[in-house]
C-alpha cells in the first residue's frame, strides 16, 4: 500500500505589514503568526484580503502593494516550501487527470510517481476519470483534481483558497476528511467563506475585517470535528452571527 502521508515538517509563518490597493488600505499594520503543524482558517467578506494574503505567502502577484515582511521559522525559502491551491482549478486543458495531478514534478523536471498519483486519484473518487481531460469533467470533479495535485506535493506549508467550494455536501465532507488526514502535520492556511468548515477543520481561526485581523477562539483538538459535534454547531452559529454583524456595519 502507498502511504500518502509525509514526514512532518514544522514551519511557522510570520506576516508583518500593510496591504493597499490603489491607495486604499486592505490590511493595516497586521502582525500575524501562523502556527506550525496545524490548520489555520482565514474568514471574512470578499475583498477583506484573505486571498491576497495567500498569494503574498506564495510569492505570487496580487495586484496590491505590500509593505512589510513575510518570514518563516525555522528559516527556509518560502517559494520552495509552499503548495498553493487557488480558487480556480488551473488545470491544463490539453492534459488528462493523471497528467494534471503529476504536473508539479514535471515542471520541476523530475520523474513523477504514477503509482502514488493513481492512489491519490482513487482517494478523491476519480479513478474512472484518470484518462479524461478537464473539459469533460464537472466543476466539482475539476476541483478534486486540483486537490489531488496539491496532495501530491511534499511541501511544509499548504495554502488552500476555498478548496471545497464547488463540491456537494457529502463530497465536501469526504474531501475535508481526506485533506485533514493527509495534511495533519503540515502548516495549512485555509481561506473559506464557510464558518462551519473553519470550525470543523481549524485549530486557529482569524476574521479579517476593518483592515485588521482578529483571532477567534477555536475548539480544542482533535480535528476534524464530527459533523454531529454540538460544540462545533454552537461555535459555527456564534461565528456566523459575528460575521453578519460586521458585514451589516459595512453597508
Amino acid at each position: 500500500m502507498v502511504n500518502l502521508k509525509h514526514q512532518p515538517i514544522y514551519n511557522e509563518v510570520h506576516i508583518n505589514g500593510s496591504v493597499t490597493l490603489s491607495g486604499t488600505a486592505i490590511l493595516d499594520n497586521i502582525n500575524l503568526t501562523i502556527k506550525a503543524g496545524q490548520w489555520t482558517a482565514l474568514l471574512g467578506q470578499s475583498g477583506s484580503g484573505k486571498s491576497t494574503l495567500l498569494r503574498l505567502i506564495a510569492g505570487l502577484d496580487t495586484g496590491a502593494d505590500f509593505t512589510g515582511s513575510i518570514t518563516c521559522s525555522p528559516q527556509v525559502n518560502l517559494s520552495g516550501n509552499v503548495s498553493y491551491m487557488a480558487q480556480d482549478d488551473l488545470l491544463l486543458d490539453w492534459a488528462n487527470v493523471l497528467q494534471n495531478v503529476c504536473l508539479g514534478a514535471r515542471l520541476r523536471g523530475q520523474g513523477s510517481d504514477e503509482i502514488k498519483a493513481r492512489r491519490i486519484i482513487q482517494k478523491v473518487g476519480l479513478k474512472q476519470h484518470a484518462h479524461k481531460r478537464p473539459q469533460s469533467l464537472s466543476g466539482g470533479q475539476r476541483q478534486r483534481v486540483a486537490l489531488a495535485r496539491t496532495l501530491m506535493e511534499q511541501k511544509s506549508i499548504i495554502l488552500l483558497d476555498e478548496p471545497f467550494s464547488a463540491l456537494d455536501a457529502r463530497t465536501r465532507t469526504d474531501m475535508q476528511d481526506l485533506a485533514a488526514e493527509q495534511f495533519k502535520e503540515r502548516t495549512v492556511i485555509l481561506v473559506t467563506h464557510d464558518p462551519g468548515e473553519a470550525v470543523r477543520l481549524c485549530q486557529s481561526i482569524y476574521l479579517l475585517q476593518d483592515c485588521s485581523i482578529n483571532s477567534i477562539n477555536a475548539l480544542s483538538p482533535p480535528f476534524p470535528k464530527s459533523i454531529n459535534d454540538k460544540a462545533m454547531f454552537a461555535l459555527q452559529s456564534a461565528l456566523m452571527t459575528q460575521i453578519r454583524q460586521s458585514e451589516r456595519a459595512d453597508i
